[in-house]
């Protein structure tokens, strides 16, 4: 299971980063690609970062060290 968790969290923080980076793309606030003020941009990065960060969330909220 640590092994999973350890995975989970690899994924996670590049799905968080995408998502951030293509909703400010989105939102023209980060400049310098073809999505920079393509609105849609912006939808498809919010549930990305949020589906990123409740993986964080949800694969270390019970973790207990040792």
């Amino acid at each position: 299971m640590k092994i999973l968790r350890i995975l989970a969290t690899i994924l996670s923080g590049p799905m968080l980063l995408i998502g951030i980076i293509w909703v400010l793309q989105g939102l023209n606030i980060l400049p310098g690609s073809f999505m920079t003020g393509q609105i849609i941009w912006a939808i498809y990065g919010a549930p990305l970062a949020l589906a990123g960060g409740g993986l964080v969330w949800w694969v270390n909220r019970g973790v207990q060290t040792r």
